[in-house]
């Protein structure tokens, strides 16, 4: 079968062939309404697709933008992802996304792929390492924003939450109800992981600013995999804790696992706060208060971003996005002294 070219089009269309060039390249400011249909008719009903490759080579683009994740399976990554895809599409632009799995290797491995392919622009939820390679991005000025974490040294355009305002959050939260005995549960704390360090470093500040005391026993931090036995641990001892802050869907995930094997009742003997509105947490019983991220904001802002890099002749100065957190409302609380409760049942 004869393959359908770009003349073919612009003959049925009856129109030039730059005309239906401009067309494909979404350039309709001096194109008539009618024409734009007749072109779109003729590409339907010839069944014309358009050499992405060539139209690359030429235009010094493929229209495509390279998005590196480090856990698939976070609802923040998903739910940003949407956001991202989304504000992509609306420009033509497609999205190519990998998983690195909280790997260095496999992160740098990406975006050495991601580079050959000729992206457009980089989205990285970074591991937090592989400094000398962004900083090589940088310096190249490649369209580059972080999300979620940052990289140590290396000063590229960053979408974040503010993490120790999430801390301060949930231990103002807890404190405003009576409780005193606050741990953090966390995956274990390295300093290259900017949020995890941040909301561990907000809720000692939070803690002491309350004048709580703050040392091993309000620190547990494990792979979630291995919380429920760190936390039967802790739960041995006499001065267990009332509340838990889980600092990720991931970590709550292994809380609740804990709260299902021991029978522990909540919130009569344990209140949890996490951040991250899971979707389950208005059915789960009782309901979850949680502290939402605007992750929809946030993936927006970060496209936004690769774009304004894309388009701008000159180079920006790098900036941190730094987006507030939510509190969402809906356990029941009991008071420390156990004698009083309160219930908010419209999400904040």
């Amino acid at each position: 079968m004869k393959k359908v070219t770009m003349a073919d089009v612009a003959k049925l269309a009856n129109v030039s062939k730059s005309t239906v060039s401009q067309y494909l390249n979404k350039r309709y400011e001096y194109m008539s309404e009618e024409t734009r249909k007749r072109i779109a008719q003729a590409i339907e009903e010839l069944g014309y697709q358009p050499n992405v490759i060539a139209r690359s080579l030429k235009q010094k683009t493929t229209a495509t933008i390279g998005v590196i994740v480090f856990n698939m399976l976070h609802m923040l990554t998903t739910q940003v992802l949407h956001a991202i895809e989304e504000e992509c599409q609306k420009r033509g632009f497609q999205v190519i996304v990998c998983n690195s799995g909280d790997d260095s290797e496999k992160e740098k491995k990406y975006v050495d792929m991601l580079l050959a392919k000729q992206v457009d622009g980089l989205i990285v939820f970074p591991t937090g390492k592989n400094e000398e390679v962004y900083r090589r991005l940088v310096e190249e000025r490649f369209p580059l924003v972080f999300v979620d974490r940052m990289v140590p040294g290396v000063e590229a355009d960053s979408v974040l939450l503010d993490n120790a305002g999430a801390a301060e959050m949930a231990v103002q939260y807890f404190a405003s109800y009576g409780y005193d005995r606050i741990a953090i549960v966390t995956p274990p704390l390295v300093p290259y992981n900017v949020p995890r360090m941040e909301r561990f470093e907000g809720f000692r500040a939070a803690m002491e600013k309350r004048g709580f005391e703050v040392g091993d026993q309000n620190v547990i931090a494990a792979e979630p995999a291995a919380l429920p036995r760190e936390l039967k641990k802790r739960f041995m001892e006499s001065e267990r804790p009332n509340a838990l802050f889980a600092i990720n869907d991931l970590t709550l995930m292994g809380v609740l696992r804990f709260v299902k094997e021991t029978g522990i009742r909540m919130p009569d003997e344990l209140a949890i706060i996490n951040i991250d509105d899971v979707p389950f947490a208005d059915i789960y019983t009782p309901a979850l208060t949680t502290i939402a991220q605007p992750t929809f904001a946030m993936g927006k802002k970060a496209a936004e971003r690769v774009f304004e890099q894309m388009d701008s002749n000159h180079a920006d100065s790098p900036r941190v996005f730094r987006f507030s957190p939510a509190l969402v409302e809906r356990t029941w609380i009991k008071r420390g002294n156990g004698k009083e409760g309160r219930r908010n049942d419209e999400d904040s």
